[in-house]
């Protein structure tokens, strides 16, 4: 090989080596200080885990204790500890996945400048082996002292070229790493958008349980004597409006087919809850005759603490939304929201804190309808979780003499309540 070809060619291959080489530690300074801030945050953010466990722990001790108001508002304070811890278990994951984004940009930065640098690369060497071609094949063998050196430039030329095959490959390889790259920031961009509705929800629960805390020392001058008259007048109302609802829907006779419910044991409805543990089954139980007028139990009793997040069991239509205590307070489901389902099954939500869905809306499985909480009748937090079929249950207007006022809600034919077991 001449000792000008030789030159163009040690050029072209010094090109494609810098090229492969410029970015084979691509993580730069930036990107290290990132991963860094987010190994800290993420270490932030099992430490608040650990404390929000702890804190459910504790209502859960509590609750289990007689009632008291001095229990009561130990729970109250322990459920806005958890909640406050929420609210910064939060704000530290809004944290992780700006930082997540920040990290997931400059990548994306990176791969950019080395597709470029590659291209250039490719381009220079390719061009380096046009000139040494342009010469015919008799004319570079003579300029060769010995046919040994040219069979070496062209061993030498094949070589230069399965290394421009593959630093093609390598850039197809960037070039896909690109694209996942930036759907990751997308997905990233997403949860970013959730969190931060959901750091919204958590402040609005906190505010609403320290209302309810005011009202609850307000209510009974904080004596322990005026507490358990507030309970008493409390448990004899809502035995008054049950008794009041069983008359009016034993009444009721709508069509109520079997066939067109799905089979029992088809798990067609999913948990509401990502953490689940039953308090109350449906249907005449053991607590059930002491616990409510008609003797059974219309749905399933989740613990859930306040501001738990409560997901809906299966794809639907928010058929109604609604708050009973605005007329008969203590005494029913408080904020609920019913769901219809295409399967021929309704679900109902119940004693929620918050609701973040409205009438008419499409829900898909897994969507947030609200946050549970202690409206209405409860002796504690939880979720009421009802299955209805379909064709039994509407929302009606219902005028009470026992709450003197007309109140909005799910009634049902009595056989349209289902255990809901059967389906989940």
């Amino acid at each position: 090989m001449t000792f000008l070809s030789r030159s163009i060619f040690i050029a072209a291959t010094a090109a494609l080596l810098l090229s492969a080489a410029a970015f084979a530690n691509a993580e730069t300074e930036k990107i290290a200080e990132l991963k860094e801030k987010i190994a800290e945050r993420n270490t932030a953010i099992a430490e608040l885990e650990k404390e929000i466990a702890g804190y459910q722990s504790d209502i859960e001790k509590t609750g289990k204790e007689a009632k008291s108001l001095q229990g009561a508002i130990r729970t109250l304070d322990l459920e806005q500890k958890k909640l406050a811890a929420d609210i910064r278990l939060t704000e530290n994951r809004i944290i992780a996945v700006n930082l997540a984004i920040r990290e997931l940009t400059e990548d994306i930065s990176d791969k950019k400048i080395e597709i470029d640098q590659s291209r250039s690369a490719i381009g220079e060497s390719l061009r380096s082996v046009d000139r040494l071609e342009t010469s015919p094949l008799i004319m570079a063998l003579l300029s060769e002292r010995t046919l040994g050196s040219f069979w070496e430039g062209v061993d030498n030329l094949e070589r230069f070229q399965n290394g421009v095959r593959e630093e093609v490959s390598r850039q197809e390889e960037l070039k896909a790493g690109l694209e996942s790259q930036k759907e990751k920031t997308e997905e990233k961009r997403r949860e970013l958008t959730k969190l931060k509705g959901k750091l919204s929800d958590q402040k609005q629960v906190l505010a609403i349980s320290r209302t309810q805390k005011s009202k609850l020392l307000a209510s009974t001058k904080n004596k322990e004597s005026e507490y358990k008259k507030l309970l008493a007048q409390k448990v004899a109302l809502r035995d008054s409006f049950e008794r009041e609802l069983l008359e009016f829907e034993s009444a009721l006779r709508f069509e109520v087919d079997p066939t067109r419910l799905p089979p029992a044991g088809s798990g067609v409805l999913r948990w509401p809850l990502d953490s689940v543990k039953i308090t109350q089954q449906f249907g005449k139980t053991a607590d059930s005759g002491r616990l409510y007028a008609s003797g059974t139990h219309n749905g399933i009793d989740f613990r859930a603490s306040v501001g738990t997040p409560v997901k809906a069991a299966l794809s639907g239509t928010v058929k109604g939304t609604g708050n009973t205590d605005t007329v008969c307070p203590g005494a029913s489901y408080g904020r609920w929201v019913l769901i219809e389902h295409a399967n021929g099954l309704s679900t109902l939500y119940a004693h929620l804190s918050l609701l973040k869905v409205e009438t008419g809306q499409s829900i898909a499985t897994g969507d947030t309808v609200g946050y549970a909480g202690e409206t209405g009748y409860a002796t504690g937090p939880h979720l009421h979780f009802t299955v209805y079929a379909t064709q039994g249950v509407r929302i009606m207007e219902r005028k009470s003499s026992v709450c003197k006022g007309t109140y909005v809600m799910p009634i049902a034919d009595l056989k349209a309540y289902l255990d809901p077991l059967k389906y989940l």
